[in-house]
């Protein structure tokens, strides 16, 4: 073998073997959507490793939607991020909408662990499903078929992904007879501001957004099943969990530490007190038991 082809050889032996000791080990990477919610547990998930495993984590938050966070997971870009069980079930496996969310979080994690090589932990507590969300002076408004019984012409506010998904207007629409007579798409942080001012008389909201808590709202009751549950857990790379020692335990802590109402809370104090992520996420993980 001659000098060129063997220092050739040694360039690509070595970086093979950096490629090998970054799956093994290296920075952890933990990822997030593109809303509140996503970027306040990415970042809660990262502190609580970083104190865990006394190692850095890269940040790597407010990637975009479902599927570009799911495709950063896949192609290595990041190592985990938080996930929700009906979103995996209908926009990324494409299968039907169920309604139980013992067997909604069983078949996402069969099918994450054999199509993707990726483990669901069980949930951190948080069902964050779609809520259609009414002004709060509506008083004889309970229910989603309550207000296909109520003749006032409709008008609609959600967001892109809401239009879009089967499990969001489609399943809406699909369920129950209402049918809006306008339909206004906009930016998720502008619904409620849209609803107070009247420019709408209804939004499909989430249930775990701060301003339902703080706002003269309510959330009309699913009474007919329109909607998947959307428990919230952590998806991480399977070869991850298996060569980092102590993150599956690490991981595990969380589940079971949130609840909807605790969620509300942790992204109205960043939408509405407008606080920094970083310092919401260290008081909840510092104020929590098992977590300090």
């Amino acid at each position: 073998m001659g000098g060129t082809k063997i220092i050739a050889f040694i360039a690509a032996t070595l970086a093979l073997a950096g490629c090998s000791g970054s799956q093994a080990g290296g920075t952890l990477r933990v990822g997030s959507k593109n809303f509140t919610e996503q970027v306040v547990l990415g970042e809660i998930v990262a502190q609580h490793l970083e104190h865990r495993l006394h190692q850095k984590v890269d940040r790597k938050l407010n990637l975009g939607g479902t599927l570009l966070a799911h495709q950063a997971l896949l192609a290595g870009e990041i190592d985990l991020y938080p996930e929700y069980t009906g979103t995996a079930l209908v926009a990324v496996l494409k299968e039907p909408i169920q309604t139980d969310p013992a067997a909604v979080l069983g078949l996402v994690r069969s099918e994450y662990a054999s199509r993707f090589h990726v483990a669901w932990l069980d949930s951190l507590g948080i069902n964050n499903g779609f809520a259609m969300v009414v002004r709060g002076d509506n008083k004889y408004l309970k229910t989603l078929t309550d207000t296909t019984q109520d003749a006032r012409p409709w008008v609609l506010g959600v967001g892109y992904e809401f239009e879009q998904r089967v499990d969001g207007l489609k399943a809406l629409q699909k369920t129950y007879s209402l049918r809006p007579t306008q339909i206004k798409t906009m930016d998720l942080g502008l619904l409620y501001q849209a609803l107070e001012g009247g420019q709408v008389n209804m939004i499909a909201a989430n249930a775990t957004d701060g301003l339902l808590s703080k706002l003269n709202v309510k959330v009309l009751e699913d009474d007919k099943h329109a909607f998947p549950p959307y428990e919230l857990c952590i998806a991480a790379r399977e070869a991850r969990m298996s060569t980092v020692p102590g993150l599956r335990a690490a991981l595990a802590e969380l589940s079971g530490k949130f609840n909807d109402r605790k969620m509300q809370e942790l992204n109205y104090q960043v939408d509405g007190r407008h606080r920094p992520v970083a310092e919401v996420a260290a008081e909840f993980l510092q104020s929590t038991e098992g977590l300090k």
